[in-house]
């Protein structure tokens, strides 16, 4: 099964959009709620971002037999030190962001810990690709 969610950014009204589309095919399809709430909480941090930092972007989301693929890509100001923004408590979130009560730091490493695996590329002045894979527990 393949989604396609297009995030504008700055719109923080829809912020939540997918991963809570997400989260109900999920729920349709009988994955284990553990393996539901890693899922929703790693693209919900990635949508966040997304609306937080960038332009515009795709959230591309697979759903197979063995495993969950997200595949985020934006065009925005890209991450200039990945390894850096990795750190809990980093944050480039401006202002008015954190004003929502957005921009933590938290997003990131939230990502890592309820994904299998997370790969991150960007360009700084490009954006940002993440793939996310989870893997589906019976």
């Amino acid at each position: 099964m393949h989604f396609t969610y297009l995030i504008t950014g700055g719109n923080f009204t829809h912020a939540g959009h997918a991963s809570s589309q997400v989260k109900r095919i999920l729920k349709q399809l009988n994955v284990n709620p553990v393996t539901i709430k890693r899922i929703v909480v790693a693209l919900y941090e990635a949508e966040v971002n997304v609306v937080a930092h960038a332009y515009r972007g795709n959230i591309d989301v697979d759903i197979e037999p063995e495993r969950v693929l997200v595949l985020i890509t934006d065009e925005g100001p890209g991450i200039a030190d990945i390894e850096l923004a990795m750190k809990e408590g980093y944050s480039t979130a401006s202002p008015k962001v954190r004003e929502m009560g957005f921009g933590a730091g938290m997003g990131l490493s939230n990502m890592k810990k309820n994904s299998d695996k997370l790969i991150i590329q960007s360009q700084v002045g490009q954006g940002t690709h993440v793939e996310l894979t989870t893997f589906l527990t019976q």
